[in-house]
């Protein structure tokens, strides 16, 4: 007896697992705080350069309706007024030397604005972002191992606890450094709620039930993406914005008592009686009684003989390494492209507050409509929102810079099929890895979209010197992984590989296997559609 048919028994989607998925939704509200914040407390107002050294209380007033159009990083705003005459009549422009005054209009201090990062510095800002990108990469791989050796739940609570105690302390940054060096720790921990809440999930949910629960933890993430647009215009200064995403935090110290252990980690530990006594209480709230057998039965575990292969098995076969190198790049360009036209909102030249919570908006559509068509077809499905998003940032070249609006609603577009397309790789990755490597291919890709993230901050500080250059990237990229993704096999309706023979002989074995199917009620198409029905009443 194997843990799913366990699973099935004492309810694979009960009352015991959608309250464990509320205590899950919860931190992913907290998530979409920490990663969208520095679209506020990085932002950069309109500035000009300070004439003299006069009082500090200059740099406490709002500048004049005439400066307010000055750009960030516009030339005439890095220079003083004054001229310095050189040999044979030529004059230079002589650089700030007193600081800069900033516009209080919409931001009462950003960190741009207390550490001047304009300018010469302008760089440091989009670098901190990258810094920010890369912690959530170390962290894939620190807390990913630790929630291996020490198990979901406390490396779950640990990464919360740790991401509220970092996210209070960058709000109290004495300096820009500090700032970077605590944003990065947060990042770490970032990752390491996103990795162990999926997990604990998945690890407690059925297979049939793991897709809906998943993309539906994802709309929570959105819930905090549009949240924030509003704490955001309610609080202007960074330090107390900084603060007010952070401390909500500790309000979850009850999830020491709530949290539960994930069973198939304890029995895969040899830690069997602690397992038990989990399940014996998941199946009680679920109103089932857990199988006598279950106690005295050996259990078997798939994916037992992972422990024989490794990342190199990826590339090692022909076609397992064609798939893996286009599912590394569709990564990669998800999220590349997912966080530099949400990063790079502010130069849409509209409202802030409001394009930021219509960026979250969107989302919910982008996922719901996931739902609907994903189990049609799931290669479809994945070229076709890439192509959405990737054409919906090349049309936004074509539209000049007077006409917000219209801008802004390409921008949401693209956002729109980059979302979907999210939504989709996730469910589209672990379908096409067969069982041996599944977890590694997934972990590694993971790797690869954080790399993206990395970039994604870089690319849009392209923005300053060529204003074309981003939309180029964001736009080409994606209509690249539409091409390459019609490369994939399809896999709606279809078994799941389980070795990497199958992956080879994907076309070969198809036939009759579906063939041997087709009188079964509880496996291939039948349950298929039922998953279909299952995905459309979800998203009515």
């Amino acid at each position: 007896m194997n843990f799913d048919q366990i699973l099935a028994a004492i309810g694979g989607f009960g009352k015991y697992q959608k309250i464990l998925y509320i205590w899950i939704c919860l931190p992913q509200i907290l998530l979409a705080f920490h990663m969208m914040v520095s679209i506020f407390t990085g932002a950069t107002p309109p500035y000009r350069c300070r004439e003299s050294s006069g009082s500090g209380s200059e740099n406490e007033t709002s500048l004049p309706d005439a400066d307010a159009g000055n750009l960030s990083l516009s030339e005439s705003s890095c220079f003083s007024s004054e001229v310095m005459l050189l040999q044979g009549n030529r004059t230079e422009r002589v650089p700030c030397g007193h600081g800069w005054v900033y516009s209080k209009e919409v931001f009462q201090s950003t960190t741009v604005t207390e550490w001047d990062l304009v300018c010469s510095k302008g760089g440091l800002n989009s670098l901190g972002s990258s810094i920010y990108m890369f912690g959530l990469l170390v962290g894939s791989v620190l807390f990913g191992a630790m929630a291996d050796r020490y198990g979901r739940r406390l490396v779950l609570l640990l990464s919360i606890a740790l991401q509220t105690v970092f996210g209070v302390a960058v709000a109290f940054a004495p300096n820009f450094p500090v700032y970077v060096i605590l944003r990065f720790a947060v990042g770490t921990t970032i990752s390491g709620v996103i990795i162990n809440a999926f997990v604990l999930g998945t690890e407690w949910t059925c297979t049939k039930r793991r897709m809906l629960a998943g993309i539906v933890t994802d709309y929570t993430f959105g819930l905090g993406y549009m949240l924030l647009a509003g704490v955001a215009y309610l609080i202007r200064d960074w330090r107390k914005l900084q603060l007010a995403i952070s401390a909500p935090g500790f309000l979850l110290i009850f999830y020491i008592r709530v949290l539960p252990q994930s069973a198939r980690w304890l029995l895969a530990n040899d830690r069997r009686e602690e397992a038990i006594a989990l399940l014996r209480k998941a199946a009680l709230v679920n109103g089932r009684v857990l199988p006598s057998a279950v106690q005295t039965e050996k259990w078997e575990f798939l994916g037992g003989s992972n422990r024989s292969h490794s990342a190199l098995d990826l590339v090692r076969t022909p076609q397992m390494r064609k798939r893996t190198i286009i599912l590394f790049y569709i990564w990669f360009v998800n999220v590349l492209v997912y966080y530099g036209l949400s990063l790079g909102v502010s130069r849409l030249g509209t409202d802030l507050y409001l394009t930021q919570f219509v960026f979250g908006l969107v989302e919910i559509p982008a996922r719901s409509l996931v739902l609907v068509v994903l189990p049609f077809s799931r290669r479809l499905a994945q070229s076709g929102f890439l192509a959405v998003g990737g054409l919906a940032c090349l049309l936004m070249l074509a539209i000049p810079a007077d006409h917000p609006n219209i801008l802004a609603g390409l921008a949401m577009v693209g956002k729109f099929g980059i979302t979907a397309s999210f939504a989709v790789i996730y469910v589209y990755t672990a379908e096409i890895f067969p069982t041996v490597v599944r977890q590694t291919g997934i972990g590694v890709s993971s790797m690869f979209a954080r790399m993206g993230g990395v970039l994604a901050p870089i690319i849009n500080l392209l923005h300053n010197h060529s204003p074309a250059t981003p939309l180029i990237i964001f736009g080409t990229s994606p209509l690249l992984g539409a091409v390459l993704a019609l490369a994939l096999p399809e896999t709606a309706d279809r078994p799941l590989p389980d070795t990497l023979e199958d992956v080879e002989n994907w076309d070969v074995r198809l036939a009759p296997i579906l063939e041997n199917l087709e009188p079964y009620e509880d496996f291939g198409p039948a349950e298929g559609s039922s998953e279909k029905q299952e995905l459309r009443h979800l998203a009515s």
